[in-house]
């Protein structure tokens, strides 16, 4: 039987997560699915690029339905104004497109997945290592504004929304507790640890599963 395995990454907003995945699927010789994942639920989903990113990891809200209804005097925000009303059907689309992509990868195998619910998609899935990756907030605040370019006056609050955010949708979609450590075979703090000492205990325990 051919072996298949996958390893999830979930991570806190700037702590790091897609480049200790991207460190892991090079020493492995494995694929890793992150940006690119958004290119490809775009094209399936036949929505921009920009519009997947906004939605992705959101859960549909109330406020963001009014606020998309009312922002009707600025269309570059969306993809069209005609597409204002069928935006929970664009974020389910978008979702079951996501689910899509992640099962197809999962099922060539030997694939890093990074955020978008993966980890509790594939939660019962024998051959899954699944790794969360945390560090302080004031350290991922310092990495957001040097690396990600985010506003110093505002990214704590980037921060604070952007993992609300992904905790909704996991919660939303699969009745999940996205931070809930029990949901991960392995949490590594990226601060304490460096991205390569993260990821390769990543490595470390995909070998001892005889993946590599």
């Amino acid at each position: 039987m051919t072996l298949r395995p996958v390893i999830t990454v979930t991570r806190q907003y700037a702590s790091g997560g897609s480049d200790i995945a991207r460190l892991v699927a090079l020493a492995l010789d494995w694929q890793v699915i992150d940006n690119e994942f958004v290119e490809e639920v775009a094209r399936r989903a036949g929505l921009p690029r920009d519009e997947v990113a906004r939605q992705e990891e959101r859960a549909p809200g109330l406020l963001e339905r009014l606020a998309r209804t009312l922002a009707v005097a600025s269309p570059e925000l969306f993809i069209t104004t005609d597409a204002v009303p069928q935006v929970e059907e664009e974020e389910a689309s978008i979702v079951k497109q996501s689910e899509r992509v992640i099962q197809e990868a999962a099922a060539e195998g030997r694939v890093v997945l990074v955020g978008r619910g993966a980890q509790a998609l594939l939660a019962q899935r024998a051959d899954a290592l699944h790794v969360f990756i945390v560090a302080s907030k004031p350290w991922r605040m310092k990495l957001a504004v040097d690396r990600l370019g985010a506003d110093p006056a505002s990214v704590e609050k980037l921060i604070d929304d952007t993992d609300r955010q992904r905790d909704q949708y996991v919660k939303t979609y699969y009745t999940r507790t996205r931070h809930d450590p029990a949901n991960y075979d392995m949490v590594l703090n990226a601060e304490r640890l460096g991205f390569e000492g993260a990821a390769g205990l990543v490595v470390q325990e995909a070998r001892r599963r005889g993946w590599s």
